[in-house]
């Protein structure tokens, strides 16, 4: 097999325009990968980085690092799965989550997925659809639409759908209700599976670092406070960081600075504890990445 050629560019494919764009542009330039002008061309040079953007539709992304036109590709799940693709799947990102979920007429005469045994399954996702119910030993007939599918039903093309719901709110006002989960979906990081040179495989795991580092860091709150000296033992039991915390001397006999990262789940009940525990000036700061 035929190495890609070490003097291009890294190439990764991103959505052109849809739900996952902005995100993904974003994830981009806060790992430190700025773009200009990204809006006006299909394929875009990152201005500080050996990368280059390709951008295109969402449905085109899988096939175009499966053949190696692209070496890294950002999409969802969903159609990973969908297309089949020969690709690994380095991580997955924890942003454009939503499901692939079967969905009936509120006040129709089905009530479960057992009910649409012989009847019309309108969806843009054939492969995954069709597996579902085969495995289930039920026989529909697939009707594949490339966009509206929710509002099959109301026009008597299907008996039910299988799409992709985030919130609900489409289905419910078509007059729809969820039945059931088909596959949970959220972005992807993925790769081609045609050989690649060190340089490039060097870049991806640096990439890799950094959204490790983008998502700890997304994921943290930097604090600060002060205490008593002889509050320090209690607060450390307190402070779920990652290492040992911070802790210097102030002017103040006596008392200590502390500065320390925590997780922004526990982040109030952490803030709290540290009060009773007779901290004080406690502040807040968010960070913007984070290497560990």
């Amino acid at each position: 097999m035929r190495t890609l050629d070490s003097t291009t560019s890294l190439r990764i494919a991103v959505q052109k325009s849809g739900r996952l764009t902005d995100k993904t542009l974003n994830l981009l330039e806060g790992i430190g990968l700025h773009f200009d002008d990204y809006k006006r061309s299909l394929l875009v040079k990152c201005l500080n980085f050996d990368v280059e953007l390709l951008l295109i539709r969402d449905d085109d992304i899988p096939e175009y690092v499966e053949d190696g036109v692209c070496d890294l590709g950002f999409v969802g799940a969903n159609t990973v799965a969908e297309d089949e693709a020969d690709v690994t799947i380095l991580r997955g990102l924890g942003y454009g989550v939503c499901r692939l979920a079967i969905a009936i007429p509120k006040n129709g005469s089905a009530q479960n997925v057992e009910d649409l045994d012989g009847k019309k399954i309108a969806t843009s996702y054939p492969v995954l659809t069709r597996k579902f119910f085969e495995d289930k030993g039920l026989n529909v007939d697939i009707i594949t639409l490339s966009g509206s599918v929710e509002i099959a039903p109301r026009l008597e093309i299907a008996d039910g759908i299988s799409d992709l719901v985030s919130t609900g709110g489409t289905l419910k006002a078509n007059g729809l209700v969820e039945i059931e989960k088909i596959f949970d979906s959220e972005t992807q990081l993925i790769q081609t599976n045609k050989p690649l040179s060190e340089g490039k495989q060097k870049m991806i795991r640096k990439i890799l670092q950094r959204i490790e580092g983008h998502k700890k860091a997304s994921q943290s709150r930097y604090i600060m406070m002060n205490a008593p000296e002889e509050a320090v033992p209690k607060i450390k039991q307190i402070i779920p960081s990652l290492k040992s915390p911070t802790v210097m001397p102030l002017a103040d006999n006596g008392m200590v600075a502390i500065h320390t990262v925590v997780p922004l789940s526990t982040f109030w009940n952490v803030m709290e504890n540290l009060k009773e525990a007779g901290a004080t000036g406690i502040v807040m700061l968010p960070i913007e990445s984070m290497i560990a």
